[in-house]
């Protein structure tokens, strides 16, 4: 028998899992495996749905978004467990399903995990929590933290921007400093971002990024003149390269440490991050994955 475990979340994104689960069964059941769910939710501890993993299961198929995944990637890590995962996009943000490949179709998903081949993928880690599209400090990076849970379902990442603009009289410099190899920086601030996919909220921001470089890739907005700050915006929003723009330090890293007394909060993924100091570093093929097609 050929089990596959079924980790999904029916709060994320717009509920679509919910419509989609006759189909993901269906399908599976079409190639001979059999779908063993666990529906995520508060009152249900995320262990309880490896407690009957055996050599019957093949991989473990999760529902949902980038902050979904990363529940289920600590947990597998922190119980040994070294299955395949693969990744069906029905978060607000699928940002690291889109980087690998994944189609928005479920049932298109389906198929393409089932018929893939194995690939070791690079994950994050971020003091002793892992992470799979990016980490991120300073400004607006609590937005999805502190955005409603029936507004983010409502309206999707509009409701990211709404937040966002309530946090614009907070826009102010922030002390950092940054330190690895390639990179030595002792300065201001407003926003630094530490990928290990390629895009934030459908942003193709690190367009460098490889899924298997074994390499970070960290963007630093300084608090430089505003001027410099509105272009450099206004080329992350375009999805422009930018190598070479005013107020943005981008380089490629294995690990970096960061230090910051300002009191602000860190992200990952959507979800609250570790206190300062931060350790963060490059696990090279950390993690594997089905449906890869890039």
């Amino acid at each position: 028998m050929r089990k596959v475990k079924f980790i999904y979340n029916p709060y994320s994104g717009e509920n679509v899992v919910i419509d989609a689960l006759d189909s993901i069964i269906n399908i599976h059941q079409k190639y001979g495996y059999t779908i063993c769910p666990f529906r995520m939710g508060f009152e249900y501890d995320l262990m309880k749905a490896f407690e009957d993993i055996d050599d019957e299961y093949k991989y473990i198929l999760v529902a949902g978004g980038d902050g979904t995944v990363d529940n289920v990637v600590n947990v597998m890590k922190n119980m040994g467990i070294d299955l395949p995962i693969a990744i069906l996009p029905t978060g607000t943000a699928n940002d690291f399903a889109k980087f690998i490949g994944m189609p928005q179709n479920i049932e298109k998903c389906c198929e393409q995990i089932i018929n893939s081949k194995e690939k070791k993928v690079d994950i994050g880690k971020i003091n002793d929590k892992y992470f799979i599209n990016v980490a991120s400090t300073g400004l607006f990076t609590d937005v999805s933290q502190k955005t409603d849970v029936n507004l983010k379902n409502t309206i999707g990442k509009l409701a990211y921007y709404v937040k966002g603009i309530e946090q614009l009289p907070n826009f102010r410099k922030l002390k950092i400093g940054v330190k690895s190899k390639e990179m030595d920086y002792d300065g201001d601030m407003y926003l630094m971002l530490v990928f290990n996919g390629r895009t934030a909220g459908n942003f193709n921001l690190a367009y460098k990024a490889e899924v298997d470089d074994g390499m970070l890739d960290v963007i630093i907005i300084k608090a430089d003149i505003m001027k410099n700050i509105i272009n450099a915006f206004i080329k992350m929003i375009k999805g422009e390269h930018l190598d070479g723009v005013k107020g943005i330090l981008y380089f490629k890293t294995d690990n970096v440490l960061i230090e910051c007394k300002e009191g602000i909060v860190t992200d990952i993924d959507g979800e609250r991050g570790p206190d300062f100091p931060l350790k963060i570093s490059c696990i090279k093929d950390g993690l594997t994955i089905l449906g890869y097609n890039r």
